[in-house]
């Protein structure tokens, strides 16, 4: 990682500004769905897992629940598109990304920032390589600038989805983050956050194409470049 001021201290005041601003602002729209969720299924209006963070310390992520609660430890890490245990409005809020908000709170404490690498659960950072583990330099992301895939689409249809996360996704996520993590500027964050705020509000207007059409752009996505993931 390059040593400049915006990584040793203007991205901690970019992202604590940003996302203090950010929860004032959305306030009445969490409120909203937090309500939501709690009357839409049983359980909790929010999600939490460990997730690895910065130099390898653990943390507490936070997002809307958006699926069925599992007994401890029973619950699957891997979400394919289609999983039943999806509610009806936790596939809005993810389609929307509107799940992953209240990870404000997350940059505003510190534990993550407004971009860089997408923090994985530790049973997955235990297996990274010696190179791999230089993406925990950084601190964890809501969004970043990773391939343009439909993961989650990929994996529905693979009868293995965890090996092909690991073997195939994982990989080539991280290197996206790796190429971000030894080149972190200002220009480049802001580019990134007000590119993935366009395509938030941009989704619905999409026409929505078929799961063939999808599938296909999802299988060659491997040669996209430098599109933010949130």
């Amino acid at each position: 990682m390059i040593e400049s001021f915006y990584t040793s201290s203007g991205k901690r005041i970019f992202d604590a500004t940003v996302s203090g601003l950010g929860l004032v602002a959305l306030s009445p729209l969490l409120l909203l769905v937090a309500v939501a969720v709690r009357i839409s299924s049983p359980g909790p209006a929010l999600f939490r897992q460990i997730r690895t963070g910065q130099f390898g310390r653990p943390f507490r992520i936070l997002k809307f629940r958006s699926m069925r609660p599992a007994p401890a430890g029973k619950g699957a890490l891997l979400t394919a598109t289609g999983d039943p245990r999806i509610t009806g409005l936790g596939y809005w809020l993810r389609k929307t990304k509107i799940d992953e908000l209240p990870q404000l709170v997350n940059v505003l404490l510190g534990e993550m920032s407004l971009v860089g690498p997408r923090p994985e659960v530790p049973v997955y950072t235990a297996q990274y390589n010696d190179r791999q583990k230089r993406v925990l330099l950084a601190k964890p992301g809501i969004t970043s600038p990773e391939i343009n895939f439909d993961e989650e689409l990929l994996m529905a249809a693979h009868p293995d989805k965890e090996g092909l996360y690991l073997k195939e996704i994982l990989p080539a996520k991280l290197e996206f983050d790796l190429a971000y993590s030894e080149d972190i500027r200002f220009f480049k964050d802001l580019r990134i956050v007000l590119h993935t705020v366009a395509r938030l509000f941009l989704r619905p207007l999409r026409p929505a194409r078929s799961a063939s059409s999808r599938s296909a752009s999802a299988s060659t996505s491997s040669t996209a470049t430098d599109s933010p993931h949130l």
